[in-house]
């Protein structure tokens, strides 16, 4: 599979990429220029606290996206998109026009007025950026091109921040350069929004309700009948509650508690936002090319984890005069509170790419950029929300450490619920925690399973975990036929349970339970599922198959699918295979923490001739001598 940095070669991709990339570019400019006025040159401009006036702000931005997203998604998708696109960014620059004058005329109404309808814009640009990708790109790319997407923002956030923090420093000239930059960064975009591809309207025949109210209600109601979408709606916009709260406080954070000058607020906005730019692109690695959503608890872990060692960091802090970045990177104590900075970010990353590409794959196409709308309007409610907790919690006499240290143990709270109502996510992560922990997996011949529609998988059985080896591995669920008393082992009950195994026995031990099985195996395919059989019928004790059994033959001729064939290689001798004594009884990682293992997969086999012992034959050829 190529690259995702493939995909800006790609005229399907990059002009898309370049205009949100211009866009977000932009609104940092704006914003950062704004908050660093508001910030050291209050009094220029109004006698309100800071520390509301930021959250306020915060808040006019976020607002128009609980106003306006239903109308937008229902735009997205009852029109062709590069178009509307096209017609966001021209808006764009007409809010860019209104802040200029802001700037010139030191005018706190119209900066905050160009504010609101810059929030405007986005809620009418968010539909199609995230439903547009699913029309450009394969599945496999999704992750890849959700990464770049993530990255780029992040990236344009870092030097949007520079920029707009760099100009309004400049002493006379400065603020009228803000102006002029952000009115030429829209034109740039407008003109590159021209070359996007043609995406047609998902429904075209589609009624605007221009009524927000019952449109928004409309739109949270079409997504709860998904609940897994509606749950990772839930957990994006937990994301943005965190996410907003931590980057509201920066400014005051490096004023109040940091003695840093406004460079030192800019330095803290880089490494947030190259952290989640680097988790963002870490992604497609660590997902091997699928949507990976064991990857999402893995980076609510590292909020938490993180974001509470940056309570501690900063209290640890000592109090100092007031300082410019070359000292401020001299305090060894400082570098703390940056890598938690970094790794909060990172971490970030890990969580918030799987969510947006599972929400596309599985959301209706037709109605997928009416719950991206959703969407965005529950971020827009959850970061109006935090706006509202960060000004009551100041009110109430909590400092801004106390604040973030609150933020990361609701998030503790929070993840634990949704992966409560959604054991998959957990289900996921333990097997992703096995691969990429215990074993380094070797992938071959993935490309023969077939991308949709249903097929038999046929593997070597070697150990207790084979099953959890192949899930990791394959880019579509398996549901897996597995013996009863596996299927019962601790933990691994709760793995396989959640990935919907199908427990099976032995005729003679159980046969209601056989014939059990054998009709659920008919169902899955009929439903167009992967389903998984070790066709040997036990783990091997002595490293060489065993004899395939007729199962197979049963299964095919009641439903007649392609059958594909895979070996296990490497898992002999693990901890959890049979060699020298029972499984999992000797010493763990005797082979080292991360042992290599792979799976080798050949072409489909068609159903006529998928024989057990044709079958056996090719996987003994796949697996070779490597056990």
């Amino acid at each position: 599979m190529s690259n995702q940095f493939g995909l800006l070669k790609e005229r399907r991709f990059a002009p898309f990429f370049g205009v949100q990339f211009l866009g977000a570019l932009n609104d940092n400019v704006f914003k950062q220029a704004l908050v660093i006025l508001l910030t050291y040159s209050t009094a220029s401009y109004t006698t309100m606290s800071t520390d509301i006036l930021q959250n306020l702000a915060q808040a006019l931005f976020v607002l128009p996206f609980f106003l306006f997203s239903a109308t937008a998604g229902q735009l997205a998708d009852k029109f062709e998109k590069s178009r509307l696109i096209s017609i966001t960014v021209f808006i764009e620059l007409c809010c860019m026009a209104l802040g200029a004058a802001g700037f010139f005329l030191h005018s706190l109404p119209l900066l905050f007025a160009a504010l609101f309808l810059g929030g405007v814009q986005s809620a009418l640009f968010g539909p199609v950026k995230y439903a547009i990708l699913p029309q450009h790109l394969k599945e496999s790319e999704l992750v890849g091109g959700n990464g770049m997407v993530e990255m780029g923002t992040s990236v344009a956030i870092l030097v949007g921040m520079m920029l707009g923090g760099w100009l309004v420093a400049q002493e006379g000239w400065g603020v009228a350069a803000a102006a002029v930059v952000t009115m030429a960064i829209s034109a740039t975009g407008f003109l590159l929004s021209r070359l996007i591809p043609l995406a047609p309207a998902a429904d075209p025949q589609l009624q605007i309700n221009w009524n927000p109210f019952t449109e928004t209600w409309r739109n949270f109601k079409f997504m709860r009948g998904n609940r897994t979408v509606f749950l990772s709606v839930l957990g994006i916009s937990w994301f943005w509650f965190y996410g907003s709260i931590f980057l509201t406080q920066f400014p005051n954070l490096s004023k109040d508690i940091l003695s840093g000058q406004e460079s030192v607020v800019t330095l803290l906005l880089i490494v947030f936002s190259i952290g989640i730019g680097v988790g963002s692109l870490l992604c497609e690695r660590l997902s091997g090319h699928k949507v990976e959503i064991g990857l999402v608890p893995f980076g609510s872990i590292g909020m938490t984890l993180f974001g509470v060692d940056l309570y501690f960091a900063l209290s640890a802090h000592i109090q100092h005069a007031p300082m410019a970045l070359a000292a401020f990177l001299q305090d060894a104590g400082h570098w703390r509170i940056l890598a938690d900075l970094f790794l909060i970010g990172l971490f970030g990353g890990f969580y918030i790419v799987p969510l947006y590409a599972l929400i596309q794959i599985r959301s209706e196409p037709s109605h997928r950029s009416r719950i991206i709308a959703g969407n965005n309007i529950l971020n827009a409610l959850f970061m109006v929300a935090a706006a509202g907790i960060a000004i009551g919690l100041f009110s109430a006499g909590f400092t801004i450490p106390q604040l973030l240290l609150a933020t990361a143990l609701m998030n503790a709270v929070v993840a634990l619920y949704i992966y409560r109502l959604v054991p998959e996510f957990l289900m996921r992560f333990i097997v992703w925690l096995l691969i990429h922990s215990v074993y380094r997996l070797k992938k071959e011949g993935l490309q023969h399973i077939p991308e949709e529609g249903p097929a038999l998988i046929v593997c070597n059985h070697v150990s207790f975990v084979d099953a959890l080896v192949v899930m990791a591995a394959c880019p579509r669920p398996i549901r897996f036929v597995m013996d009863h008393q596996i299927f019962r082992i601790p933990v691994l009950n709760f793995v396989f349970r959640e990935g919907r195994a199908i427990p099976i026995a032995p005729a003679k031990e159980d046969p209601a339970l056989l014939e059990k099985a054998y009709d659920e195996v008919a169902k899955a395919l009929e439903a167009g599922d992967l389903v998984g059989i070790f066709p040997e019928g036990r783990i091997t004790d002595t490293g060489e198959l065993y004899p395939f059994k007729k199962g197979i033959t049963r299964i095919v001729e009641r439903t007649p699918v392609p059958v594909v064939p895979m070996a296990l290689k490497g898992l002999w001798g693990s901890f959890f295979s049979r060699k020298d004594g029972p499984a999992m009884t000797k010493r763990p990682f005797r082979r080292g923490l991360s042992s290599r293992i792979s799976l080798a997969v050949a072409p489909a086999v068609a159903p006529a001739a998928a024989t057990p012992e044709a079958l056996q034959e090719i996987v003994a050829g796949l697996r070779g001598d490597n056990r």
